[in-house]
C-alpha cells in the first residue's frame, strides 16, 4: 500500500532513527526547498542551504548527513542531495530525502506542484475527450463544439476547473456531449425535456444544462434564451409574472385579482393602457410586496386597486421585454429589487429593456436608510448601479445586503399613494457614508 506521506518511498526503510527530534530542523528547511521546487523526492538537483543551528545536539545529530568540515552554529552550509541520498541508503536502499522529510514534518510535499501536474493531465484528457467525441457527429453540431475551439472556449470561461472539481468530470462531460449530439438541425426544433432519454427533468438546473450550454457558446442574458438560439423550447407555462391591477390587452380580469402570466403568453403581450394617463405600475422582485399592496387593499375594502407586477426573483429577457412594453400602453414604469449583487444586476436588465423606467427607492440613500452595519462581503463592482454613482461605495462600507422586505412600509406607502418615493431626509447621509 502506498505511503498517504510519500507515494511508498519508505517501503522497507527504518526511519526512526532518522525522525529524532533533533534532525527535525533540517528535514523542514528541505521540506520547504521540495514545496519551492515542486520536486518531492529531493534526489538531485541543487544544492540546498541550511542554517546550522546553535543546539550541539542538532549539530551532532545531523554530523552524519552533512558531509564536510564540522558544523559550525549560525553557520550556513550546503546540502549535496546526491551525497544525502547516498548516506540515507544505510536506513533503505531506495530512501529520498524527500520521503524523509515528508515524514518528519507529517504532511505531503510539493503540493502545489503536484496538483498542477494532476490538473494538467486531467485537462489532456478532456481536450482527447472531446476530440474524440466530435468524430460522427452531425455537421450542424461540430459547427458548435469545433474540437480546435471547444476546449479553448471552456478554458477561457473557468470550465475545465469547475469540471475536473465534479465527482466524475468524464462522466459528466460525456452526458453533456451526448446532449449536444442530440441537438436539432437549423429549422428543427426540440423539447428540453426529451434531450436525456429518461430523465426530463435533467436540464431544469444545476451543471449539467450549464455544461452544455458553455460547449455550444450559447450565452445570453437567461437559459430560456439560449436553448431557444439552439433549437430547444422551454417549458412556457410554468414561471412568468405575477400581476396585479395591471391587464393584457383585451383580457377581463376580475378588479382586485392577482394572476401570473406565464412565458407563453408574454411572448406576445401588449397591455391595457391605464384608466388615467401617467399611471404609475410597480414592478418589484419579491411577491412579498405584491401581497402587502394586495392585502393592504382588501383589508380597507375600497375599490383601489394596487398596480403591482412581481419577477419572482431572476427576470428573464422575456419578462423583462414585457415590463418595457407597459410603456407603449401609456404606464409610467418604477423598478426595484433587493440591495444585493443579484438585486443589482435585476435592475441593470429591466433598466435597458425598459428605458423609460424609473429606479423605485433603490438609491443610495434609500439604502442608508434601511441598512444596518454588516460583516457580509459583498461582491460588487462600481459598474453595478449606473442609476446612482453612490450606492454601490456606501453599500461596500456598510457589508450588508438590504432586501425589499426591509422597505416594505416605504413601498406599501408608495403604491398606495400611485407614485414612487425616495428615502426621507436630504442626500448628506450619503456623503456621511462615504469613506
Amino acid at each position: 500500500m502506498n505511503c498517504s506521506l510519500c507515494g511508498g518511498a519508505c517501503a522497507d526503510a527504518d526511519l526512526a532513527p532518522l525522525l529524532n527530534p533533533d534532525l527535525t530542523w533540517l528535514w523542514q528547511a528541505l521540506a520547504a526547498a521540495a514545496d519551492r521546487r515542486g520536486d518531492e523526492a529531493l534526489t538531485a538537483g541543487p544544492a540546498i542551504t541550511v542554517t546550522v543551528p546553535t543546539s550541539p545536539a542538532q549539530r551532532a545529530a545531523a554530523a552524519g548527513l552533512i558531509g564536510g568540515r564540522p558544523l559550525e552554529p549560525g553557520q550556513r552550509r550546503r546540502v549535496n542531495l546526491k551525497d544525502l541520498t547516498a548516506a540515507l541508503t544505510t536506513r533503505g536502499p531506495s530512501l529520498p530525502p524527500g520521503a524523509v522529510a515528508a515524514h518528519a514534518c507529517n504532511r505531503r510535499l510539493a503540493a502545489k506542484a503536484r496538483s498542477r501536474a494532476e490538473h494538467t493531465a486531467a485537462s489532456h484528457r478532456v481536450r482527447a475527450l472531446l476530440e474524440s467525441s466530435t468524430v460522427g457527429l452531425p455537421d450542424h453540431v461540430r459547427e458548435l463544439i469545433g474540437p480546435a475551439t471547444v476546449f479553448s472556449r471552456l478554458q477561457s470561461l473557468g470550465w475545465i476547473t469547475r469540471l475536473l472539481n465534479t465527482p466524475d468530470p468524464d462522466a459528466l462531460l460525456g452526458q453533456a456531449l451526448q446532449v449536444v449530439a442530440r441537438l436539432p438541425p437549423p429549422g428543427q426544433r426540440i423539447d428540453r425535456r426529451i434531450l436525456v432519454p429518461g430523465n426530463p427533468h435533467a436540464l431544469d438546473a444545476g451543471t449539467l444544462p450549464a455544461l452544455v450550454l458553455a460547449l455550444t457558446g450559447s450565452f445570453a442574458t437567461t437559459g430560456r434564451t439560449s436553448w431557444a438560439r439552439l433549437g430547444v423550447d422551454c417549458d412556457d407555462l410554468l414561471g412568468g409574472l405575477i400581476i396585479t391591477g395591471i391587464t393584457p390587452l383585451g383580457w377581463r380580469i376580475p378588479p382586485g385579482a392577482t394572476f401570473t402570466l406565464p412565458p407563453r403568453e408574454l411572448a406576445k403581450i401588449s397591455w391595457e393602457p391605464p384608466k388615467t394617463k401617467g399611471e404609475w405600475a410597480f414592478v418589484t422582485e419579491n411577491p412579498s410586496v405584491l401581497a402587502a399592496a394586495s392585502n393592504h387593499a382588501l383589508a380597507h375594502d375600497t375599490a383601489w386597486t394596487p398596480h403591482v407586477i412581481c419577477t419572482a426573483g431572476t427576470p428573464s429577457q422575456l419578462e423583462c421585454q414585457a415590463v418595457g412594453a407597459l410603456s407603449h400602453a401609456g404606464w409610467r414604469i418604477a423598478v426595484r429589487a433587493d440591495f444585493d449583487q443579484a438585486g443589482l444586476a435585476h435592475m441593470r436588465a429591466l433598466l435597458a429593456a425598459a428605458p423609460a423606467a424609473v429606479p423605485w427607492r433603490m438609491s443610495a440613500a434609500d439604502y442608508l436608510a434601511a441598512a444596518p452595519k454588516g460583516t457580509d462581503t459583498l461582491h460588487l463592482k462600481k459598474s453595478d448601479a449606473p442609476w446612482d454613482p453612490n450606492l454601490v461605495r456606501v453599500m461596500l462600507k456598510q457589508s450588508v445586503p438590504v432586501y425589499e422586505e426591509d422597505l416594505l412600509p416605504g413601498l406599501l406607502d408608495d403604491i398606495t399613494d400611485g407614485g414612487p418615493g425616495e428615502a426621507e431626509g436630504d442626500r448628506s447621509s450619503v456623503a456621511r457614508a462615504a469613506p
